[in-house]
C-alpha cells in the first residue's frame, strides 16, 4: 500500500494545496487514508521545474515536521509526481522511497507484486542490461519500473501507452500464475514531463480534469500565473479525491490511461480486463 499524486498541466502550477492544504491533502493521508491506513515511510515529490526533473526524498512520515510541507511549497511546474509510502517489498531507505527516476523519467507505484522473490527473476531476465545494473533498492516498484524502461527501449514503435499496458499486463499473468489467490496491485504513475501514463488495478484511483482557470476554495488562489492567450488546462491523478468540493471520478479498474492533449485521460484495458 502507498498513496500517490500527480498533476500535468499545461501552465507551470503550484501543487501546494493538494499535497498539504487541502481536506484530504497527501500529507493527510499518510498520516490516516480514507481506509484508517497509516502511510508513514517515507515521501517523495518530484517536479520539473526548468524542464529537468527535481526529486526529494525522506524517509520519515510526510506529517512529521516541516520538510513535506516546504517540499510541497517550492513547486511551480507542469507536471508533478508526489508518494507517500506504506512499506510492503523493501526496508525504510531513500533508495526504496519513491518517485523513482532515469533521467527525464519519474515513476511512483501504488500496490504490492505478491511472491516478489519469484517474480523478480522474471522482470529481471526481461531488463536491459543497463537498467538491470542500475537497480539500487529492493522494492518491487524499482522493479517494475525499469522493466518498463526496458520495453520501451526495445520496442519505442509500440508507443509509450501500449507499451505500459504490455508490460503490465504481462506482470498481471506472471503473478497469477505464481498465485492465482493472490493479485497484484498495480496503480502506476510515469512521465517524463512531456507525457504522462499510469494504470489502476486492484487500488484506489480518482482524476479530475481542468479545461479553466480554478480558484481554490482552500486558499483563495488560481494556483497559476495565467497566460490570456491560451486557456488553461490540467489533469489530477491520486489515490484519494484530494478535495471534497470538486468532482473527481473513479478510474475504472483494470486499465491504463495517459494524459491527452486536451489534458483528460485516454483509457485502455489491460489484457484480459475487457
Amino acid at each position: 500500500m502507498c498513496r500517490l499524486y500527480a498533476m500535468h498541466a499545461n501552465e507551470p502550477t503550484r501543487v501546494e494545496c493538494g499535497l498539504v492544504k487541502a481536506q484530504n491533502a497527501l500529507m493527510a493521508q499518510s498520516q490516516g487514508d480514507m481506509e484508517g491506513m497509516m502511510h508513514g515511510h517515507g515521501w517523495g515529490v518530484a517536479d520539473y521545474p526548468d524542464g529537468v526533473p527535481v526529486i526529494e526524498k525522506q524517509v520519515w512520515a510526510a506529517y512529521h515536521g516541516e520538510h513535506f510541507a516546504k517540499a510541497a511549497a517550492r513547486v511551480y511546474a507542469r507536471t508533478a509526481v508526489a508518494h507517500v509510502r506504506k512499506a510492503t517489498v523493501g526496508t525504510t531507505s531513500v533508495k526504496n522511497t519513491h518517485p523513482f527516476h532515469h533521467g527525464r523519467w519519474i515513476f511512483a507505484h501504488n500496490g504490492t507484486l505478491p511472491n516478489f522473490e519469484q517474480l523478480r527473476f522474471r522482470l529481471l531476465d526481461q531488463m536491459d542490461p543497463l537498467h538491470r545494473s542500475e537497480i539500487q533498492g529492493q522494492t518491487d516498484s524499482e522493479h517494475v519500473f525499469r522493466y518498463l524502461l526496458s520495453l520501451f527501449l526495445q520496442h519505442p514503435e509500440e508507443g509509450l501507452l501500449e507499451t505500459v499496458r504490455l508490460g503490465l499486463s504481462q506482470i498481471i499473468s506472471w503473478c497469477a500464475e505464481i498465485d492465482p489467490a493472490r493479485p497484484a496491485g498495480l496503480n502506476i504513475v510515469l512521465t517524463d514531463g512531456q507525457n504522462l501514463v499510469g494504470s489502476r488495478f486492484n487500488r484506489t484511483l480518482f482524476h479530475l480534469s481542468r479545461s479553466s482557470l480554478h480558484t481554490c476554495t482552500i486558499c483563495g488562489e488560481t494556483h497559476v500565473k495565467h497566460k490570456h492567450e491560451t486557456p488553461y488546462m490540467a489533469v489530477e491523478v491520486a489515490s484519494e479525491p484530494v478535495t471534497f468540493d470538486e468532482d473527481w471520478e473513479e478510474v475504472p479498474n483494470g486499465v491504463v490511461f495517459q494524459a491527452t492533449q486536451d489534458f483528460r485521460l485516454e483509457m485502455r484495458p489491460l489484457a484480459g480486463q475487457q
